[in-house]
């Protein structure tokens, strides 16, 4: 199948590297006609534009759990392109680190904002500047870990717990004009994740049934799936794209 966007317009957070940067070149590969890509630190969204080396690339410094960052990014990019299709809230953060009875609460509290309440200001925000009256499709970065229970990143894993909700609720209230799904990554190979692979990627790959830890690439072509309309008829899912590690390895017979 070949999965297309020709013509749409994206806006996609927290693109500086990564899956982000992995869904914006993917996304200009199948036919985009502008992808916004949004970063905290302008250094860091220059490098990206830099790489991604399109004319149909607008880098636009804003944080991801900032109201006013959300509704001036997508203003400028329907004002550049002209409107906004689709928006991948991809930007997160894990600096909470340990059990929760331990944790520091505000690196808790800055978790919860970005991976929590980010996606719903850039949601809201893309719903009242274009997607209620001329659609689109919303795809949200979640997570195995807000599926399941595991060890030292509880904080992450409930504000992405709290995404695949929000995923849930958003698809409801914004059908039928907009598709609202979310991705559920494993461990990928990115900086944010690296102290889950980083000298231990033989162990970490072992644990997934497909034997080896993700690539921004494989989270990519997932995104581009649920927001092209090849996925015309999804709503309110939530894909692992885990190398099996939420279905195969619960099945009967295998490892837990």
């Amino acid at each position: 199948m070949d999965v297309r966007v020709d013509d749409k317009v994206a806006v996609v957070t927290g693109a500086s590297r990564g899956i982000g940067e992995a869904i914006a070149a993917e996304l200009l590969a199948s036919g985009a006609n502008g992808v916004t890509i949004t970063s905290r630190k302008e250094p860091n969204i220059t490098a990206a534009a830099e790489r991604l080396n399109d004319d149909r690339v607008l880098a636009l410094v804003a944080r991801a759990d900032s109201e006013a960052d959300a509704e001036s990014t997508l203003a400028a990019t329907i004002e550049r392109f002209g409107s906004v299709d689709i928006l991948v809230n991809n930007a997160g953060t894990n600096p909470a680190a340990g059990n929760l009875a331990d944790v520091d609460l505000g690196a808790v509290r800055k978790t919860w904002e970005v991976n929590q309440m980010g996606p719903l200001l850039w949601s809201r925000a893309a719903w009242r500047q274009s997607m209620a009256n001329s659609g689109g499709a919303i795809v949200n970065i979640a997570s195995v870990g807000g599926m399941r229970v595991g060890p030292v990143i509880g904080a992450y894993n409930i504000s992405k717990a709290a995404v695949i909700h929000m995923t849930y609720h958003l698809a409801n209230e914004m059908a039928p004009y907009v598709r609202v799904n979310a991705v559920a990554p494993s461990v990928v190979r990115t900086r944010l994740a690296a102290a889950l692979w980083e000298g231990i990627e033989e162990h970490t790959a072992r644990a997934h049934p497909l034997a080896r830890i993700g690539e921004p690439d494989d989270i990519a072509r997932a995104v581009l799936f649920l927001a092209s309309e090849a996925a015309s008829w999804i709503t309110g899912v939530v894909l692992p794209v885990d190398g099996g590690i939420t279905g195969a390895a619960a099945a009967p017979g295998l490892g837990g």
